[in-house]
């Protein structure tokens, strides 16, 4: 069969890694979006100006096929014996997620390039991925399965070795009262930096009183979310970056001291507040109005994304047939 032109949407939640104890391992998918709309067109497209980027990074980011969602799409096409088919594509992509803020913007580009072209190789007739294989892609590219997990699969995931030198998933309940209202200042944080500041090794004891932590906080998320407080302390990463990001430190420092669960989320800047009630967003106004004069960080009141990356296929053509 061949396949001779497609449209394919795709959107990807944003991300908010570590959650305060769960370094590397807890992530949350949360309903912020990036959607991209992919072209297959019937003849090769320019390749030096195959992608449009609209809203978040449009004047930095690469308009060829450079751009990591058209490379990822492009790799794995390759790799499936699809090649050609990059050939023909085009992007358009809208952003809202922030860039280096640490809400996954880079692991929501990869997971929409993943998704791209497992519908385009469904198309032309190949068997779908698994979603194990899914992510050992995601994380391959991204480097960060706490990020990877949450884009694909929503929701708040887990992730932890498989004993064989990969990664694997597992889906924490998240009770309906949740909310969580993001701090995203006007700076950013490069990944690499913030990972620079971290000691090589850390004291067995607060080793294990972060693993009670991050226990704690399974039960917090899912059942218990007046836990939340005590169940987001972490001992492995936030006051070691503080050199870092001290305005982030300082905000979080501020909203825990008035009872909020505050963590930086990711690697920073921005700070994820994890609590309930619909005047969650009015409350951490307040505290930071007060604590932090002149603040230019926005502040964004949204919940927990119950689903990952989402596919929708319109417009396919065969040779001689049309599809939807």
């Amino acid at each position: 069969m061949m396949l001779l032109r497609a449209d394919i949407e795709v959107a990807v939640p944003a991300t908010s890694a570590n959650l305060g104890a769960g370094y590397d391992s807890f992530g949350m998918a949360l309903d912020v979006h990036d959607t991209v709309r992919a072209t297959l067109h019937p003849e090769p497209v320019d390749p030096a100006h195959c992608v449009s980027v609209f809203g978040e990074g449009e004047d930095l980011l690469p308009s060829s096929r450079d751009h990591l969602v058209h490379r990822v799409t492009s790799e794995i096409l390759a790799g499936r014996g699809l090649a050609e088919l990059a050939d023909r594509l085009s992007l358009a992509c809208h952003n809202v997620i922030p860039h280096s803020r640490g809400m996954g913007s880079s692991a929501a580009a990869v997971v929409a390039g993943i998704a791209i072209a497992d519908s385009l190789a469904k198309l032309s007739g190949l068997e779908q991925e698994d979603p194990a294989r899914s992510l050992a892609r995601a994380v391959g590219y991204e480097g960060h399965p706490d990020n990877a997990a949450p884009a694909l699969f929503g929701g708040v995931t887990l992730c932890y070795p498989d004993g064989a030198g990969g990664v694997r998933s597992a889906s924490v309940p998240v009770d309906e009262s949740v909310r969580v209202v993001l701090v995203i200042p006007p700076e950013r944080l490069d990944t690499g930096v913030a990972r620079g500041l971290l000691p090589a090794r850390v004291a067995h004891a607060e080793a294990a009183a972060n693993s009670a932590v991050a226990g704690l906080f399974v039960h917090a998320i899912s059942n218990a979310p007046d836990l939340l407080l005590d169940a987001t302390v972490d001992r492995l990463h936030q006051e070691f970056r503080r050199p870092g990001m001290p305005e982030a430190l300082a905000r979080v420092d501020a909203l825990r001291a008035a009872g909020l669960a505050a963590v930086v989320s990711g690697a920073g800047p921005t700070v994820a507040v994890l609590g309930t009630g619909e005047d969650l967003v009015a409350r951490v106004t307040a505290v930071l109005g007060a604590a932090v004069p002149g603040d230019t960080s926005r502040i964004l009141g949204t919940t927990v994304a119950a689903a990952g990356v989402t596919t929708t296929v319109t417009n396919v053509e065969t040779r001689g047939a049309v599809i939807g």
